[in-house]
């Protein structure tokens, strides 16, 4: 049975399907910690449903992993997530997508679309709940 109570796939090939999409949501996640316009949190929430789905070793490693498991435990026990990483992702995202915007795009309409992403993301942070450790 998979961590939510569902029984996972008798089959290697489907099991190693959702192994596979979980590797490449998980790489995906990583890199969006330093690219910005790359959502980080979708992509570790996706790498846990197709880990959950495809291995219970792998879903058992990625929740109790040092870096990744608290924040993904937070996150989906609806505890949110700390000031300090709301802070720290707001700041490093306006700044990456102002630089690049600024420096590095030419063109109008993606610089639109840029600060669009961006305002999205900030959005969204801010509207998670604030996980304060002493609870």
């Amino acid at each position: 049975m998979s961590g939510n109570g569902r029984p996972k796939s008798r089959s290697r090939v489907v099991r190693a399907l959702w192994i596979t999409a979980g590797t490449i949501s998980l790489a995906l996640g990583i890199i969006g910690i330093v690219l910005p316009v790359l959502p980080t949190t979708p992509f570790l929430l996706l790498t846990t449903y197709c880990y959950d789905r495809g291995s219970e070793r792998l879903h058992n490693w990625l929740i109790n992993n040092r870096v990744f498991g608290e924040y993904i435990r937070n996150y989906t026990e609806g505890r949110g997530i700390p000031l300090r990483v709301k802070v720290t992702a707001i700041t490093i995202l306006w700044v990456t997508i102002g630089i690049s915007a600024y420096f590095f795009m030419p063109w109008l309409w993606v610089r639109i679309i840029l600060f669009i992403i961006a305002a999205s993301v900030t959005v969204h942070l801010l509207r998670l709940p604030t996980y304060h450790q002493d609870e």
